[in-house]
């Protein structure tokens, strides 16, 4: 049989950050998702076509999403593209993050629908086109999906993060203390831990 295990990472992340994983599937193949997409629109075009390819040609496909790769993922996959997920800082609800982003730039929707796209002052560039986009498309996640999330993270709230994954019946992890970019040797430690746990489920 064989099992092969994706790892979709983060904004700024790598397909080579799916060597970390290796290890912690034993029997399994361990490949890192390179993909291209910047968008969800371009997400829905790309992630199918690479996954179904995938997904056919093995018996069992896990899911390893990081942050927007996860969000990226619930946008443009269903259940006949993985038979599980396990989901790291996942972004779950893109349009409450762009409201959130929008306030603390100062930006009204009104701003943002005649402008276009409006960089901000911490490094983000808001888009009306993703803003649209989100709303015409809200996730309907299927796949049986276990989250770990960090009790800092930045980007989305502990009563957002709960009430998704109380919507999709999903498992969630938290650690104490734990970032959305899980990378100090403590929250790695957690994370791996975590893994192993899912493994064995």
């Amino acid at each position: 049989m064989k099992h092969l295990v994706v790892y979709v990472h983060g904004n700024g992340g790598s397909a080579d950050e799916a060597e970390h994983y290796g290890p912690l599937f034993p029997g399994c193949e361990v490949a890192g998702f390179d993909y291209r997409a910047r968008t969800p629109w371009e997400a829905r075009d790309e992630f199918p076509r690479y996954f179904e390819h995938l997904h056919a040609d093995c018996d069992s496909l896990t899911l390893i999403a990081n942050s927007i790769g996860a969000f990226f993922s619930m946008t443009s996959l269903s259940a006949q593209h993985a038979d599980r997920a396990l989901f790291i800082s996942p972004v779950v609800d893109m349009e409450k993050l762009i409201a959130d982003m929008m306030a603390r730039a100062n930006v009204t929707e009104d701003e943002l629908r005649v402008r276009g796209e409006i960089k901000t002052g911490f490094g983000e560039t808001l888009s009306w086109d993703w803003l649209c986009d989100v709303r015409a498309h809200p996730v309907q996640w299927t796949v049986p999906t276990r989250i770990l999330y960090g009790s800092r993270d930045e980007l989305t709230s502990p009563e957002t993060m709960s009430a998704f994954a109380a919507r999709i019946n999903a498992p969630l992890t938290v650690m104490p203390g734990g970032e959305h970019w899980f990378h100090t040797p403590e929250q790695m430690r957690f994370l791996d831990a975590w893994i192993g746990e899912s493994v064995l489920l």
